[in-house]
């Protein structure tokens, strides 16, 4: 098959422009600075010459800065991505989102919600693959805040999964038929920001102080009632975030004995 990737430059749409080249597929990776399918998602520029003969196209763009300049990458982006889709004959449009992303009171949640519901309306078949939060951005997140020495954790019940794991649930959704509905993915552990910020110190052995932080409001409330996991989960992750991170523990002692 024929499969572009929007943000195939990205920590997600990276991994999966790599599985589904190992499984045979021909790959086209859509950026700003792609070198053979440069796009730009805020005007369409490209996205015309870069879908032409493709099967599939899945979204894994992301968007930075203000919500409103988000959404102009996710939401409005969407739009033309998928109007460039329809206009060359693309069969399956694969957007990827976040689990709860309805239910939380903030601003970049609230913009993927959005950003699925165009797609919902959309006139491409659709697969909406919704995962939980990465290992690798909790773990970021504790790392740069480390460098301060105190890190800030609130209370807020989460299922991370390793990006591998979801990378391989979105290629497989690429190479099914559009389901037009739902795909939720999420990590093998229920358990709480607090107690994988000690997870994490205990394997990376950093000793920054690890200070409880209230979370008021809405936000707070949906973050400790588990808004953003799921229950039953369609395809759960078999790699707990202390496995991922003694993982990269040993891949990073290795490329530094290199």
């Amino acid at each position: 098959m024929d499969i572009a990737i929007a943000g195939g430059t990205g920590t997600l749409g990276s991994r999966v422009a790599e599985e589904l080249r190992t499984r045979g597929h021909r790959v086209r990776v859509l950026s700003r600075r792609s070198p053979e399918y440069p796009v730009d998602l805020t005007t369409g520029e490209g996205l015309i010459d870069a879908l032409a003969g493709c099967d599939v196209v899945v979204d894994a763009a992301n968007g930075h800065g203000t919500a409103k300049g988000v959404a102009r990458t996710l939401v409005d982006g969407s739009r033309r991505l998928l109007a460039a889709a329809r206009a060359v004959g693309v069969q399956h449009h694969v957007c990827v989102s976040i689990v709860g992303c309805d239910m939380v009171p903030m601003g970049y949640m609230q913009v993927k919600a959005e950003q699925e519901w165009v797609v919902r309306e959309g006139r491409v078949p659709w697969t909406i693959v919704r995962a939980t939060q990465f290992h690798e951005l909790l773990a970021s997140a504790l790392a740069s805040a480390a460098k301060w020495g105190v890190v800030p954790v609130p209370r807020a019940r989460l299922r991370t999964v390793a990006c591998m794991e979801a990378a391989w649930v979105v290629a497989d959704v690429a190479e099914g038929v559009p389901h037009r509905g739902r795909i939720e993915v999420c990590g093998p552990e229920d358990t709480d920001v607090r107690e994988m910020a000690r997870v994490w110190r205990n394997v990376t052995g950093r000793k920054a102080v690890l200070m409880p932080m209230p979370l008021p409001g809405r936000m707070g409330q949906a973050l400790r009632a588990g808004a953003l996991t799921v229950e039953r989960p369609d395809v759960r992750g078999t790699m707990s975030f202390g496995e991922w991170l003694r993982t990269e523990q040993v891949w990073a002692s290795v490329a530094g004995l290199r």
